[in-house]
This record gives structure tokens, C-alpha cells and sequence, in this order.
């Protein structure tokens, strides 16, 4: 959740931290910081807020140096203020440490610290490492790295740490374990460290990614040196960037969310592209392609994910089932891991995340590998946690996505698993020939039915100023239509905080139907398909009671028209596909809500982008 970045070189730091800081403020922060390195002194500037706060605050100070750490904090232990901002200082202030995670034990660390004449200023956990990491050099004799690893070995809990010291001006100490960080290799000799790459690419393109209970000391003489918790040597893995800078801005667009909902075209098309063609009749995934027979042949398939990627995942269940014919379960990655799961070596677990770093989805596939489950991902970040664990995987493709409310990520998902399911349908022999073709061109032409969706925007925006002002919102939808249901009050509630619900349609009479009245937004998907006459049913039941219906539908519908007080219109199309389209709508619905509400579309209260503590 939180984001780190600091520096290291022949640049100023500072200019490089506070850039970096606001290309991080999508992940969701609640105060942010840095520490600079100037003659011989660690200089700290921390406040609560957004870090223009931050910038205002350390105005016409000290800013000098070619070193130092950047922090944006998600606050877990302690409340967010200037004090419990990052980063955190050793009691003499000569070490600076900033942090992303958790340490289970900093209680008892703590108190260990505290006999030994430790002052602690925060309520942080974080705090705690730091002194402790300052406690070791003092008591051990030893020097900063040594220090960060023998510190780490008395650490439970998940952590990506920077840490710079007075007394070691060409030099940086990182760590990692559970928490993403990685390393940017300039051309001039310089370093850059960062919780995800967005921070760096303006810079460098060389990255190395470290792994788990890995510590790097970067060094203006030495260069990068890597080694384990067991002071084992550790070769660099220098990998290249694929992320061009234009996709980290926003391109005219007053918002990333409503960039990223008219980016969904291409994001699509970049999915598939390479992976399908329809004239050829074949559909063919690379990254999963050895394993396919052996999913055929799995006693089940467990999806894991968390959020968003949980709705994609609902919306996979129906498409593996009912094409494939294949046993699919999805789980919520955070009840898996802990409800001591029937797992065994003939099951495969899918991880579905965007940012492939998400703690629980990591955690759950942890579980499945040691019971012996195959385990694949789907992700959107290259050289992530989830890519690098699993045995085998897809990535999405759809270009890095700055919104905390996922939106072109969602799409994304559905579509890679649209893809699965119609590879293993076309080998099992569950789909025919024809089918399997037909929705093959289908699914080729999505991206222009998307356009067209988008093309709608004014008359969506027009519904949105009517419901604006609404406390609470029904979302209805049947079969793979549900999980869109879902989707859509998720992102009403995430960026407008307007309370909302999904359902599938038919469990409305079983206790929703109570709040309906002449004040309800109901929102309906309604497109043609074999449950619409049911779907028609149930909206006569929420006009019985005079809810307000805002219906998709089906471009030519006349029934559903006749009943609803709103129809949003998307184009005809396979029934497996009409998620794609259909959650466009509540995308921007819930988009233009959220603005007219005053609310931050980007950044909502709460919220973060990337979820790596528990």
C-alpha cells in the first residue's frame, strides 16, 4: 500500500523524491515524507496529507543532497499524523528508514528496546526497526548492512525497507520480504529504489527485482551488491522495463479513472493481441499452454483474488463451467488461507491480481504450492511476486493503471480468462466448431463494441446528475451478469461513497426488496440471453414498488424500454461476453457520481491500489 523511492548519484535528490512521491500517490497514502543527505547530516521533512503538503512544508528549507529516501505512508500501526508520517529517525538521527509492511513482533521488540534506553516519538512499527537495526551497529560493532541483516532476523512480518545513515554517505541498504522493491540501475553510475517501477522509468529502464529476504547495497563505489538473511551472495538479475512514460500521465484527461475507462479499446485488443485469430479459428496462450492438458484433467480448478479481481474471477467460473465444463471454485484469497483449504496435487489454483503483488492472493498461492496444487497467475505488472512464484502464467497486458478504483484491469481479467476458457472448451471438445469460431470473431470485435459503449458517455453522465445525491443503490444482474452486479456497487461505493449492493436478480425477494421504494436506484442488467425473461420479472417486481430502474440493455430492446425509468443501450453480443460491455457503463456512471459528489476520483479515502499488508 504505501510507496517508497529514494536516490542515490550525482543528481539533487530531492527534485527526483518528490516526483517520484506524487507518480506513487496512486497507491493510496495518508501522509507522506523524506530524508535527504547533506554534509554529513540526515535532514527529515515529514507531514500528514498529500505530499503537495509536504512540498509547501520543506519550501525555502534545506533541500540539498544526492541522496535520500522518499516515503507516501497507509497507516496501520498508529494514526495518521506528522509524527507517525515516514520516515523514521534512530534516536541520535544519523539513521533514516522507510518501510512498507508489517512486523508482527514490534511489541515485544519494542519493549526489549525500551529497557535499553530507547525514546520512541511514534506509535509505529516501523520506529521500532530502526532503533533496532541502530542498537545492533552500536552493541555488534558492525557495519550498516550487517546491521539491516541481523536486525531482519529478528523481524516476524512482511517488510520492504531503505535505509541511509549519516556515517555512510555513498550508500543505501534495502530489504525485502512479502513487500515488492526494486532496484533501477542508471547510466551514470546512480541508483534508484522504488516499491514499483512508475517512480523510476523516467530514469532508467534497468531493473533489478528483489526477492524474498533479499538485502541490496547500493553503492557509489562498490555498485549493487545483493545477498540473503543467510548472508549468502545473490547474482543481480538485470531485467528491461517494457513501461513507457506517456502511459503514466494523464493525457488530457481531468482524471486517470476516466483515462483508463476510455483506454479500454486497446487495453482489450493488447490482451488478445497475438493470442486469437478468428479467420485461423485458433486461440492459443503461451504462458499457460503446457499446462493446459493438465487443467483439463484437474480434479478443480480454485481461483484466488481479492476485490475487483474476485468479480473477474466469479465471471471466469461461469465461463470455465459452462464452456469448458470445468469444476471451478473461487475464493476470496483472505478466507482461504486461513479456513485450512482441501487442496491436493491434482487441483490448480489460478491467482488472478493486477498488481501481482496483492499479500493475501500471495499468501494463498503460498498455501496451494505446498500442498502440491499446480499454481498459475494472471497479473498486470511483469517481474511481479505473483509472475515470479508461479509455475506458469498470463499477463494482462493493459498497460499500468494509475486509478486506485480498477476499471481497463478488470476488463483485462475477463478477457485472459475469456481466453482460457475457450482454449481448454476448443481442446476438451466441449464447444463445437462453429461455436468455438463464432465467438472467437466475437470476441475480436469487442474492442470497436466498447467504443461504442464509451460513444454513450453524455447520456450517462445525464443519469448520473439525477441519482448523485443517492444514500443507497441496488445493483441486479443473472448468470455471468452477476459478478458485474458486484462490480458495479464496488465502484459506486469506492470512489462516490454512496452505499450499494449487488446481487443476483432472483435473491432481491429474499431481503433487498425491503429497501426498495420511490428513492432506490436500482441498477439492472438486462441484455438478451436465456435468463432475460427472469431478468423482466424481476424489474416488474422493483416498479411494483416504485424503485428507479436504470436498465442495459440490448440495443434494439422494447420491452424492458416500456418499464425502466433509464435504459443504457450496448451493443448485441454473445452472452458469455456481455460482461465486458456491461460494466463500462457502471464504470462511468460511477466516475461521473463521484465528480459531481466532489469526491476524489483518484485517490478515494481509505483506499489503496496496491493491498501488501494483510
Amino acid at each position: 500500500m504505501c510507496g517508497i523511492v529514494a536516490y542515490i548519484g550525482k543528481k539533487e535528490a530531492y527534485p527526483i523524491l518528490i516526483k517520484g512521491l506524487k507518480r506513487l500517490e496512486y497507491r493510496g497514502y495518508d501522509s507522506a515524507g523524506i530524508a535527504l543527505l547533506d554534509s554529513g547530516k540526515v535532514n527529515l521533512y515529514k507531514r500528514q496529507g498529500k505530499v503537495s503538503n509536504l512540498e509547501e512544508f520543506a519550501a525555502g528549507k534545506n533541500l540539498a543532497g544526492h541522496a535520500g529516501i522518499g516515503h507516501t505512508r497507509w497507516a496501520t500501526h498508529g494514526a495518521p499524523n506528522d509524527i507517525n508520517a515516514h520516515p523514521h529517525f534512530s534516536n541520535d538521527e544519523k539513521i533514516a528508514l522507510i518501510h512498507n509492511g508489517i512486523i508482527e513482533n514490534y511489541n515485544s521488540l519494542k519493549e526489549e528496546l525500551i529497557v535499553r534506553g530507547y525514546h520512541f516519538r511514534s506509535q509505529t512499527d516501523t520506529e521500532v526497526l530502526v532503533h533496532l537495526i541502530d542498537d545492533i551497529q552500536k552493541k555488534e560493532k558492525v557495519d550498516l548492512a550487517e546491521a539491516v541483516r541481523m536486525a531482519l532476523q529478528n523481524v516476524i512480518g512482511a517488510y520492504a525497507i531503505v535505509v541511509i545513515s549519516a556515517d555512510n554517505p555513498s550508500q543505501l541498504i534495502a530489504a525485502r520480504k512479502s513487500s515488492p522493491l526494486v532496484v533501477g540501475i542508471g547510466k551514470e553510475n546512480d541508483f534508484y529504489l522504488a516499491s514499483d517501477a512508475t517512480p523510476i522509468i523516467e530514469y532508467t529502464n534497468q531493473v533489478v527485482y528483489l526477492e524474498d529476504e533479499e538485502i541490496a547495497v547500493v553503492d557509489l563505489v562498490n555498485g549493487l551488491n545483493i545477498t540473503n538473511l543467510r548472508n549468502q551472495p545473490k547474482t543481480p538479475y538485470v531485467q528491461e522495463l517494457e513501461m513507457q512514460l506517456e502511459t503514466l500521465e494523464k493525457g488530457g484527461y481531468e482524471h486517470f479513472m476516466l483515462k483508463e475507462i476510455h483506454e479500454q479499446p486497446r487495453s482489450i485488443k493488447d490482451c488478445f493481441r497475438g493470442r486469437l485469430n478468428a479467420a485461423e479459428g485458433w486461440v492459443s496462450l503461451g504462458g499457460v499452454k503446457d499446462y493446459e492438458q493438465k487443467m483439463i484433467n484437474a480434479q478443480r480448478i480454485v481461483m484466488v483474488a481479492c476485490g475487483t479481481s474476485w468479480h473477474a474471477c466469479l465471471v471466469g467460473e461461469y465461463l470455465f463451467e459452462d464452456l469448458a465444463r470445468i469444476n471451478v471454485e473461487v475464493e476470496y484469497a483472505s478466507e482461504f488461507r486461513y479456513r485450512n483449504p482441501i487442496i491436493g496435487e491434482n487441483d490448480i489454483v489460478i491467482a488472478v491480481s493486477q498488481s501481482g503483488e496483492t499479500a493475501d492472493t500471495l499468501a494463498a498461492l503460498e498455501l496451494a504450492k505446498s500442498k502440491g496444487a499446480t499454481i498459475l497467475g494472471i497479473c498486470n505488472v511483469v517481474g511481479s511476486s505473483i509472475s515470479r512464484i508461479t509455475d506458469a502464467g498470463s499477463y494482462t497486458h493493459a498497460g499500468p493503471e494509475i486509478g486506485v478504483a480498477s476499471t481497463k484491469a478488470f476488463t483485462a481479467q475477463v478477457t485472459v480468462l475469456t481466453l482460457m476458457a475457450l482454449s481448454l472448451a476448443h481442446k476438451k471438445g466441449t464447444l463445437s466448431e462453429s461455436k468455438f469460431r463464432t465467438m472467437l470473431s466475437e470476441l475480436e470485435v469487442i474492442p470497436e463494441k466498447v467504443k461504442r459503449v464509451l460513444e454513450r458517455n453524455a447520456e450517462i453522465e445525464e443519469i448520473s446528475r439525477i441519482y448523485k445525491d443517492a444514500n443507497n443503490a441496488l445493483y441486479l444482474g443473472r448468470g455471468s451478469s452477476f459478478p458485474v452486479a458486484l462490480e458495479g456497487a464496488l465502484k459506486l461505493k469506492e470512489i462516490s461513497y454512496i452505499h450499494a449492493e449487488g446481487y443476483p436478480a432472483a435473491e432481491m425477494k429474499h431481503g433487498p426488496i425491503a429497501l426498495i421504494d420511490e428513492e432506490m436506484p436500482v441498477f439492472v442488467i438486462a441484455t438478451k440471453g436465456t435468463s432475460y425473461e427472469k431478468v423482466v420479472s424481476n424489474i416488474q417486481e422493483v416498479k411494483a414498488r416504485k424503485g428507479k430502474i436504470i436498465a442495459i440493455v440490448t440495443e434494439g430492446d422494447t420491452d424492458v424500454k416500456e418499464m425502466a425509468d433509464h435504459v443504457i443501450e450496448i451493443p448485441d453480443t454473445d452472452e458469455h461476453l456481455v460482461p465486458i460491455l456491461a460494466t463500462i457503463p457502471f464504470q462511468l456512471l460511477s466516475y461521473h457520481i463521484a465528480v459531481m459528489r466532489n469526491c476524489n476520483v483518484d485517490q478515494p479515502r481509505n483506499l489503496a491500489k496496491s493491498v501488501t499488508v494483510e
